[in-house]
């Protein structure tokens, strides 16, 4: 590569020597001729210098550099990588503990449900034990007075016919004899009762 620079600079300044050599009325001192062999070797030590400080100084610098800076990036995306990896495990995770605490607030929902249910049937079936036995309570207080009520009607029913017919005909008449015709009388009509 440095053979190439040199013929490069050799055939540039042939090339140029024509032009120069006009130049030279001009007084430039530059390019005067007699010049040029010392300007040609500061030119070639100049940018020997420059080349040899580009290749082995500059040069390898800048190549470390690249390297350092594309091993860096690789590492950086090496450790994306894993970071993305972790963090989709962690949302996985997170999904999955939602997934579960919504599976047991619908367990527990059920269950409450389910106990709230039970209790409900519980308290209706005491209310309806309850309920029918007050029914049946009352309807044996019923049967009760009506048993007691007829013999009770029959009682009021005799004494009430005593005493009229004693006011009507003024004379006491015997009350068992009343009540006799009284309870014969209510035994027709519970069995017309009956009978219809």
């Amino acid at each position: 590569m440095l053979k190439k620079i040199i013929i490069l600079v050799f055939i540039t300044c042939f090339a140029c020597f024509n032009i120069v050599f006009a130049a030279e009325s001009g007084g430039m001192p530059q390019l005067n001729p007699e010049f040029w062999i010392s300007q040609i070797f500061w030119l070639i030590i100049t940018f020997g210098i420059l080349f040899i400080v580009l290749t082995k100084v500059i040069l390898p610098k800048i190549s470390d550099n690249l390297e350092t800076r594309k091993s860096q990036i690789l590492e950086n995306i090496e450790t994306a990588d894993e970071q993305k990896k972790e963090s989709q495990k962690k949302i996985d995770e997170y999904e999955k503990i939602i997934l579960d605490s919504k599976i047991k607030a619908k367990n527990y929902f059920n269950e409450a449900r389910e106990k709230i249910l039970e209790d409900i049937n519980k308290k209706r079936n005491a209310l309806e034990k309850d309920l029918d036995e007050e029914i049946s309570s009352v309807e044996n207080e019923l049967s009760e007075f009506r048993n007691k009520s007829g013999e009770k009607i029959n009682k009021i029913a005799a004494e009430t016919s005593a005493e009229l017919i004693k006011e009507l005909i003024g004379e006491e008449v015997n009350s068992s004899s009343i009540a006799a015709i009284v309870d014969e009388q209510a035994k027709l009509n519970k069995e017309r009762k009956d009978v219809v």
